[in-house]
């Protein structure tokens, strides 16, 4: 299993971050500021960081340095509010293999996780078959069966509730849903999102007028349940 290390002083990305790698079959930890980045990475071997630049007290690109004097090889990914080439310059000369400029798609964040994995030869332990309720999914294969029998689904519903298992237990904002299975950066159209919930529900409900897993947050959004 693939070591990650995110180093975040935001609280909140810090935990969308780790959580969708833990998700994604990769074994995380979190630093906060690149003092304990640097104790962290020195005690244990990681196969990757995820390094934010704009930390209180040492910057990214000074740990970087400090990394690679150090003797520390494993790919670093910059995150960045900066968008400049200057500073994307400075990073891939500290030593840097990518750079991401905020905000960004998470799930581009991962790809670019994966081709530097693949690279180096290191690769997370992917959770191949997830189950809830009735209902079980082959993340590989994207065959679905409920009560063991197998569930078509149209590419964009599979999409949809693959979404939803990678944030299981939380309330997903309708915008959010939009953007990242869509593309969509605005609030049109929400009639579509809509009506895949309704067609997913028909799939995996027993009862979809009473939804038991696929819930409905009231201005607030939807939230596939443990």
């Amino acid at each position: 299993m693939a070591r990650i290390l995110v180093v975040e002083d935001e609280a909140a990305l810090a935990m969308t971050l780790t959580d969708r790698l833990r998700f994604s079959g990769y074994e995380v930890d979190h630093a906060s500021n690149g003092v304990e980045a640097l104790k962290l990475a020195e005690g244990s071997p990681y196969d990757l960081v995820i390094l934010d630049v704009m930390m209180p007290g040492r910057n990214g690109f000074e740990v970087l340095r400090e990394m690679r004097h150090r003797g520390m090889t494993a790919p670093v990914i910059l995150l960045t509010a900066r968008g400049e080439l200057a500073d994307k310059l400075t990073g891939f000369q500290a030593g840097a293999d990518d750079y991401v400029t905020k905000p960004f798609e998470t799930m581009e964040l991962l790809a670019r996780v994966e081709a530097l994995l693949r690279r180096g030869g290191a690769t997370g332990k992917q959770i191949d078959v997830v189950r809830f309720g009735p209902v079980e999914v082959d993340l590989r294969t994207g065959e679905v069966k409920r009560d063991g029998r197998l569930v078509e689904m149209a590419a964009k519903e599979l999409q949809l509730l693959r979404y939803l298992l990678s944030r299981r237990g939380e309330t997903v904002p309708r915008e959010e849903l939009l953007k990242e299975v869509w593309g969509y950066d605005s609030t049109l159209l929400t009639r579509t999102l809509d009506v895949h919930v309704a067609w997913l529900r028909q799939k995996i409900e027993e009862n979809p007028s009473t939804p038991r897993y696929l819930i409905t947050l009231r201005g607030m959004g939807y939230r596939l349940m443990e």
